[in-house]
This record gives structure tokens, C-alpha cells and sequence, in this order.
């Protein structure tokens, strides 16, 4: 949904806000693995414009060259590349945790990503993957820029976890916590009670959450003032390691990989 700008935005001045601009990046934004193709209706829908507004935005990011159409669809151009790659290229943060993901990549044989909170999702901003030989899963789909919810995601849920008392009630007010598998909580008490928890041993294991098959654990990267400002974590089957054993053989890497980072943050 588009983003209403009003005084209280913070760092900009309504009379400076470009709200042409603001609804085609939305526009841009509502193209992802469930939607990979979309005709204005569609558009409008999920940027919350009307449907010529969509349109008009639809046709001018094709002339720019972000998307290409077949006169009805639209769809979206490896020109995208070029604006996730150039904060990949610039962003402190990826360049920093990305030596870290491929170490524990390279001692644990697992998956290992980094995200941060966006909104209703959580966005990986750098990944790795376990070496030849050894275990490749990852969950389906997700590579760097991809969104997962973030009351599905293992990530998602320790920054979430992370947000104060007033941050989640004005989170939740806004969403709706839509079901992925049987594992998704999806009512808000439920993901209250689970923050908590979350927030108290200060990591998470998510069972399923997601993807059926999948589970993750993911701890807190805290700067060096102690604030949250992504999440670890490391992926892997549900039936290759319980729980328990996830907690005694993965947390351990993924504390000393944050404590690691933390002054570099």
C-alpha cells in the first residue's frame, strides 16, 4: 500500500515530497515471486492507486526501460538490477556481514542470510550458500532483494522482537498476518506471546513459518550503541536436525558471528 506523507514523516517536509515519485517506486515494488506479471488492475490494487494512475505509471516505467509489456501485462526488466546493485555495491552493512556468511557458509555447510525490516517484510541483504558437496537448501525462491513476510520469517520475527511496545502495536494496527503454511501465526496474541519469547531467550527458531520443510534460526546484529539493525540467521531442512540440536550446534556460530560484527556495525 502507498505510503501517505504527512508532518510527522520523519526527514522530509510535506511541500518537499514528490508524491509522483513515491507512486511509482510503489508500483515498482508491488512486482515479486507471487506476482510476477501484472496488468493495471492488479497494479492498482496493490500500490492502493486507481487504475489509470496505475497504468500511466506502469507505461512510463516501461518507456524508462524498468519493465517491458505485452500491450496488457507488464513485467519487470534486468534493468532493476542496476538500483538493487548499486546499494549492494555502496551499502556499508552488506559489505560488511557478507566475509561473516561465507565463513559460517564454509564451517557449517548451511545457508546463511542477513536481512533487515521493511515494512511488512523482511529484505535479504546478503547471503550465503553452503559449498559444493555439501547442503544447498535455501527457501524457495529467495535470493538477495527478496522479501519474506515478517511474522513468517525467522528474521523478520527477531526484528520484530526487537521494536518497542508502541513500534509493534502500530505495526500490527496496520497489517494483516496472512497464513503461508500451518505453522504461520497469524493471529496477533499469538505473535505477541511468541515476541516475547523471542525477546527474552534473544534468538529464534522458526518451524515451517514459511515454507513447508524449511526452518531457520536467526539472533539480533546490534550496532556497538546496542541497537537492532538486521538479523543473522542460517536455513535448513526441518527433517535433517531437530530443534533442539539446531539450538546446541547453530546458535553458538551465529552469537560469536554477530558479537563479531557488532563493533563493525
Amino acid at each position: 500500500m502507498l505510503p501517505h506523507p504527512s508532518s510527522s514523516t520523519p526527514g522530509i517536509a510535506p511541500a518537499d515530497y514528490i508524491a509522483g515519485l513515491g507512486k511509482g517506486l510503489a508500483v515498482l515494488e508491488c512486482f515479486d515471486t507471487e506476482r510476477q506479471r501484472l496488468n493495471a488492475t492488479l497494479a492498482a490494487e496493490r500500490a492502493g492507486l486507481t487504475r489509470a494512475a496505475a497504468r500511466r505509471h506502469l507505461l512510463t516505467l516501461a518507456h524508462l526501460g524498468y519493465l517491458e509489456s505485452d500491450g496488457h501485462h507488464f513485467w519487470l526488466t534486468p534493468k532493476v538490477l542496476g538500483l538493487s546493485g548499486a546499494y549492494l555495491a555502496s551499502a556499508r552493512l552488506p559489505r560488511t556481514v557478507q566475509p561473516v556468511l561465507n565463513r559460517l557458509s564454509a564451517m557449517a555447510a548451511y545457508s546463511f542470510s542477513a536481512a533487515i525490516l521493511a515494512g511488512s517484510e523482511t529484505v535479504v541483504i546478503a547471503r550465503s550458500t553452503a559449498q559444493e558437496g555439501a547442503q544447498q537448501l535455501y527457501a524457495h525462491g529467495v535470493h538477495l532483494g527478496s522479501r519474506m513476510p515478517a511474522h513468517a520469517a525467522s528474521t523478520g520475527l527477531v526484528l520484530l522482537a526487537a521494536l518497542s511496545d508502541k513500534a509493534l502495536d502500530e505495526w500490527l494496527a496496520c497489517r494483516r498476518l496472512h497464513r503461508l503454511t500451518l505453522h504461520t501465526l497469524t493471529q496477533p496474541e499469538e505473535l505477541r506471546a511468541f515476541l516475547a519469547q523471542v525477546r527474552a531467550q534473544d534468538y529464534c527458531i522458526a518451524q515451517e513459518g514459511h515454507e513447508l520443510g524449511v526452518q531457520a534460526i536467526a539472533v539480533p546484529l546490534r550496532n556497538s550503541a546496542g541497537e537492532t539493525v538486521a538479523a543473522l540467521n542460517a536455513v535448513m531442512s526441518a527433517q535433517r536436525m531437530s530443534a533442539q540440536a539446531l539450538e546446541r550446534q547453530m546458535l553458538p556460530l551465529l552469537r560469536d558471528a554477530a558479537q563479531e560484527l557488532r563493533p563493525l556495525l
